[in-house]
């Protein structure tokens, strides 16, 4: 698999990340045996990029990324493990905000370190800019623990121009974290132009936007009652109809060129430049299996424009998040 580097500053990894959130929460259920398999195929094809949260199923998912990594020969040394972190949860399972400050950030470091089994996060990142604490404050309490040597590089996740350049201006930032999709394109404008004036690579998630344009979704699917999708406004009513219009349109060009929806799509990101690196979010072998098959179909320019025709750039009906949530963006997508 060919590798990327993470902006001038970040580490060497996989051509394709594998975003394991799903693993723990809010898709439903989750099998945790085949979750572990998944990440261990994952490592055993050369993904060495694995995504997680502090926060994804209250600390589940990174005790079940250092269960994998540990029974796997060699997998902590293959792994570059990213790790946000910020999101404060209650009992029940809501959120109530984030926080930054730099004692925060080293608590939270502590728990996730124990948590992986391991001595050092290779990427770490405030998963939402906490809007009552400056960035400089939270980015130099990062740097403070790359010095310690418990952090290899900082990353940043949902974060607008403006915070980009000011975490920057306090120390080297690898990557920027958002989401990125044939659906959901709003870095295109401001974000992604001010990530390559610094030199800062792309993580993008959700490029399969949670599956809704992987070619498997249906209007008739029913979602289980812990799957925040059924809150999601682009799989609710008219929206989703809309939205598997534009999946079908981009059916008829991945049939062209012998590849699946996902494939397709997943292939749009990393012609988008090699600056970005896709997370998919497989939580099963053979989901997995399908998306390192885009690493093999290379697009054409034609290829680019069918794609374009098909799904335009605002095409997507409804917001990426419920409008609750979309109020803790800085990154204004």
């Amino acid at each position: 698999m060919q590798n990327r580097i993470l902006g001038t500053n970040g580490p060497q990894v996989s051509a394709l990340g594998l975003g394991c959130m799903g693993m723990s929460a809010l898709y439903g259920d989750a099998d945790e045996k085949e979750s572990v398999a998944t990440i261990h195929a994952a490592l055993d094809a050369g993904v060495t990029l694995l995504d997680t949260g502090d926060f994804y199923g209250m600390g589940h998912n990174e005790m079940l990324i250092g269960r994998a990594l540990g029974s796997s020969s060699q997998g902590r040394e293959r792994a570059v493990i990213s790790v946000k972190f910020g999101a404060l949860r209650d009992a029940e399972g809501g959120w109530s905000g984030y926080d930054g400050r730099p004692a925060a950030v080293k608590n939270f470091l502590a728990y996730s370190l124990r948590r992986l089994g391991t001595d050092h996060i290779d990427i770490y990142r405030i998963a939402r800019v906490d809007p009552d604490v400056p960035i400089e404050e939270t980015v130099g309490a990062i740097a403070e623990a790359v010095e310690a040597g418990q952090v290899r590089h900082i990353g940043l996740s949902e974060a607008g121009s403006d915070t980009i350049r000011r975490a920057a201006a306090v120390a080297p930032v690898s990557d920027l974290q958002i989401e990125y999709s044939l659906i959901s394109r709003g870095i295109e404008d401001d974000i992604l132009p001010t990530c390559r004036e610094l030199g800062i690579g792309v993580t993008a998630y959700g490029v399969l936007s949670r599956g809704l344009i992987s070619g498997h979704w249906s209007r008739d699917r029913r979602l289980a009652p812990n799957d925040f999708r059924g809150m999601s406004p682009r799989f609710s009513g008219d929206n989703l109809d809309s939205n598997l219009d534009l999946v079908e349109a981009l059916r008829k060009v991945a049939d062209d060129r012998g590849a699946t929806v996902a494939q397709t799509a997943i292939a749009w990101v990393l012609a988008q430049g090699r600056d970005i690196v896709p997370l998919v979010g497989a939580r099963r072998r053979d989901r997995l299996a399908e998306a390192l098959g885009a690493l093999d179909l290379t697009l054409s320019a034609d290829d680019l424009a069918a794609i374009e025709t098909a799904v335009p750039a605002g095409a997507a009906a409804g917001e990426r998040y419920p409008a609750s949530q979309m109020a803790h963006l800085d990154s204004e997508t």
